[in-house]
């Protein structure tokens, strides 16, 4: 019997958005010349256990690096809503990450008020639209930590 997608961090079901879908082809393609970016600015995969599901589920992000962890951003583009993969990693944040050929399990937090604004910074310098994306919704958009699991 066959895993079905989305019964484990290995079979995921992937994000179907075209764009996001190419992305992942490409970090699974064993010919790459170089790893994908969005515009220029790096990207990694996200497999998140869905929050009501179970299912696990994949995307591509934009990140950063703070120290030993890896952060996104739960902008959805400025949408009112933030986007499903922020709610599954709330309820469970033991999550899989694929940054360039190197794939671990991390554990995912919201960064704290303190910690928010330098990495705001950190992130809106990779990504400038960010910046218009808090002025398109009344929503914090939230920054995540990826802590890596040794």
């Amino acid at each position: 019997m066959t895993d079905q997608p989305g019964s484990s961090p290995d079979n995921p079901i992937d994000n179907e958005a075209d764009w996001i879908a190419a992305h992942i082809a490409a970090f699974n393609n064993p010919d790459h010349k170089a790893w994908p970016t969005q515009r220029g600015a790096p990207l990694l995969l996200l497999t998140t256990k869905g929050a009501k599901s179970g299912q696990w589920r994949r995307t591509a992000l934009i990140y950063g690096i703070e120290g030993e962890s890896y952060l996104i951003v739960a902008s959805k583009g400025g949408s009112p809503i933030a986007p499903g993969w922020y709610f599954n990693l709330i309820a469970n944040p033991e999550v899989h990450v694929q940054v360039e050929d190197r794939k671990f399990r991390a554990t995912a937090r919201t960064a704290t008020a303190e910690e928010k604004p330098a990495m705001w910074r950190k992130m809106a310098a990779i990504w400038p639209d960010y910046d218009k994306y808090t002025e398109k919704t009344d929503r914090d958009i939230p920054v995540v930590v990826l802590d890596p699991i040794n």
